[in-house]
C-alpha cells in the first residue's frame, strides 16, 4: 500500500465515492462540550471509554462496509479484551453491511436519550438507500451497563435525502440550545447542516430538527463543538471553504486560505451562522478551556507546509506543520497564540512533510487547572525512517499552551510498544482522556501500520504522560478483518 496521511485517504475514499462530488477529509477531533473536556463513558463505570472506526474494514466479505470499536476504559487503562465490535451486521442495527458503506468514517458522543449512558452516532456516508447511491446514513447505538450495542438501534431520517448527499460525512454533539439535552449537527455533500434537538428516543424520537446555512463554498469537511463564550451553550467550528468576501479587491484565488475555520455560536434558539467569527484554518481541531479562564479554547492543526509545491506560499501555514490556538472570551476569539516545533521547548524541529498539527486533543494529564494538549506528528521521520510519526504533549498554564515540559514519545521511544519503520504515521489521530478513571487524562494514538492501523495507549502517571504500562492494540486482537486496509484506529469519535 502507497502510504498516505489520513487526510489523503480519506479524500480519495470520497472522490472514488462520489466521482469527484467531493475532495473532502475526515478525521478525528475533540469532545467537547462546555469549556471543560468531556470523556465518554459507554457503561456508566466512571472511566473513559475510546471509540474508533475501521471504516474501510471488510465485514463479511464486504470491502469497506466499515465497523466501529469501543475500547472500554479499566483500572489499568484500554486493552483489547474489554471491548465492543459493532457493524451494520450486527444484530439490531439497521440495513447490512455492504461494500463501501464505510460504517464508523465520522462518529460522535453524547447522552442523547438522557439515560446516564453516553450513545454513539455512526455516520456511514457511503450508503446507499432508496434515496439513491452514497446517500449515506447515521445511526444511533445506546450505551448500556455492558457498554455499546446494537440492540434497538435507530437511523435517522435525512430531511434533505438524495444520491450522492453523503448523509453523516460530519457529526458533533453538544447542547447548542442550552436546554440541557444533547443534539446532533449533521452534516453531508452540501452546505445545509441539520441540528437534531435533544429527545432522543430508542424507538426513534427526536426533539425536532432545524437547518443551519453554513458560510461556505461546499460541505464542511469537520465539525467541531465547544462553549467558547461561555454562555452554557455549544458553539460549533466549521472546517471548509468559506466563501469568498466578493468586497475584497483582490482576487478570490489570492485570498483563498485552505481548512478555514468558521465559528458558529449557540444560543436560546439554537445553532445559527449569523454573526458567525472567521478562525486561524486548521483541519484539525477541539476547543477546551486551557487557561483557566472559563472560556473554551481553540486549537487548530494547520499541518500543511509554508508554501505549495509550485512555491506559493500558503496562508498561516509553516514548515512541517503549525497549531494555532484563539483563545476565547465573551464575545468569541481574542488572543490568537500558535506553536510549532520550532517554538522554545517543544521537542524536534520544523521540517517539511512533518505534518505537525495533522492530529490533537485537550485533556488535563496532570490534573491541575488547565488543560494540555497533544499534538500528532505523522510524517515525523525517526533516524532514517521516514514517516515512521510521532506525538508531543504540551501541557497548559495560566498564560495558555507552551513548550515547558513537553514531551515526544515515538515507537523507538523507551518503552514504548513497536519499532520505527518507514510509513507508519503514529499521530494520525490521538486522544487525550481519563481511561483509568483516576482524574488524569491517559493517551491514545492510532497509526497507519500498512493500513491496517493500530492503537497505542499511554497511560498519565506522576504528572506526566508515561511509557511504563503502555501497550499498542491492533485490529486482529480486536476482531477487525485485516483484509485490505481496513484502517483501525485512524479515527477517534469526538
Amino acid at each position: 500500500m502507497h502510504k498516505k496521511t489520513r487526510t489523503a485517504l480519506a479524500a480519495v475514499a470520497a472522490a472514488a465515492l462520489t466521482g469527484g462530488l467531493l475532495t473532502l477529509t475526515a478525521s478525528t477531533a475533540v469532545a467537547a462540550d462546555g469549556t471543560l473536556v468531556a470523556k465518554a463513558d459507554f457503561n456508566k463505570d466512571g472511566k473513559g471509554d475510546v471509540a474508533t472506526s475501521a471504516a474501510w474494514a471488510h465485514v463479511g466479505g464486504k470491502e469497506g462496509a466499515g465497523q466501529v470499536v469501543a475500547l472500554y476504559g479499566t483500572s489499568t487503562g484500554v486493552n483489547s479484551t474489554k471491548r465492543t465490535v459493532i457493524s451494520q451486521d450486527t444484530s439490531g442495527v439497521p440495513g447490512s453491511a455492504e461494500a463501501d458503506d464505510m460504517f464508523g468514517y465520522e462518529t460522535a458522543y453524547g447522552d442523547f436519550n438522557a439515560d446516564g449512558y453516553d450513545d454513539l452516532a455512526v455516520g456511514a456516508p457511503g450508503e446507499a438507500t432508496t434515496a439513491g447511491e452514497f446517500a449515506g446514513s447515521v445511526t444511533l447505538l445506546w450505551g448500556t451497563a455492558s457498554g455499546l450495542t446494537g440492540t434497538g438501534a435507530v437511523t435517522l431520517k435525512d430531511p434533505a435525502a438524495g444520491a450522492d448527499r453523503m448523509w453523516g460525512y460530519t457529526l458533533a454533539a453538544g447542547d447548542f440550545d442550552a436546554d440541557g439535552r444533547t443534539d446532533l449537527a449533521i452534516g453531508g455533500s452540501d452546505t445545509t447542516l441539520f441540528v437534531y434537538k435533544g429527545g432522543f428516543t430508542k424507538t426513534g424520537g427526536t426533539g425536532g430538527h432545524y437547518a443551519v446555512d453554513l458560510p461556505l463554498l461546499e460541505g464542511a469537511w469537520k465539525l467541531h463543538a465547544g462553549d467558547v463564550n461561555n454562555d452554557r451553550a455549544t458553539d460549533l467550528v466549521v472546517n471548509g471553504d468559506a466563501l469568498p468576501d466578493l468586497s475584497a479587491p483582490t482576487d478570490e484565488l489570492e485570498t483563498y486560505v485552505p481548512e478555514q475555520n468558521t465559528l458558529l455560536f449557540g444560543g436560546a434558539s439554537g445553532l445559527t451562522a449569523d454573526g458567525h467569527q472567521s478562525l486561524r484554518p486548521g483541519l484539525i481541531t477541539g476547543i477546551g478551556d486551557i487557561n483557566g479562564d472559563k472560556f473554551g479554547d481553540i486549537v487548530s492543526g494547520l499541518s500543511l507546509n509554508a508554501a505549495w509545491e509550485d512555491g506559493e506560499p500558503i496562508p498561516y501555514g509553516a514548515k512541517g506543520g503549525k497549531v494555532w490556538i484563539s483563545y476565547g472570551s465573551a464575545t468569541g476569539v481574542g488572543k490568537i497564540a500558535g506553536i510549532t516545533q520550532d517554538t522554545s521547548g517543544v521537542p524536534g524541529a520544523s521540517e517539511t512533510d512533518d505534518g505537525f498539527g495533522a492530529s490533537l486533543d485537550l485533556g488535563n494529564v496532570n490534573g491541575d487547572a488547565y488543560l494540555d494538549l497533544v499534538v500528532g506528528v505523522p510524517g515525523e521521520s525517526v533516524d532514517g525512517h521516514g514517516e515512521t510519526g510521532s506525538v508531543v504533549v504540551l501541557y497548559g498554564t495560566a498564560t495558555g499552551i507552551t513548550g515547558t515540559g513537553a514531551q515526544s514519545f515515538h515507537q523507538g521511544s523507551a518503552g514504548v510498544p513497536g519499532d520505527n519503520e518507514a510509513g507508519d504515521w503514529l499521530g494520525v489521530d490521538v486522544k487525550l482522556d481519563d481511561v483509568t478513571g483516576d482524574g488524569k487524562a491517559d493517551l491514545v494514538a492510532g497509526s497507519d501500520e500498512n493500513g491496517n492501523g493500530a492503537v497505542l495507549y499511554m497511560p498519565a502517571s506522576g504528572g506526566k504522560i508515561t511509557a511504563t504500562g503502555s501497550r499498542s492494540i491492533s485490529p486482529s486482537s480486536v476482531g477487525v478483518s485485516t483484509t485490505g486496509y481496513p484502517s483501525f484506529g485512524w479515527s477517534f469519535a469526538d
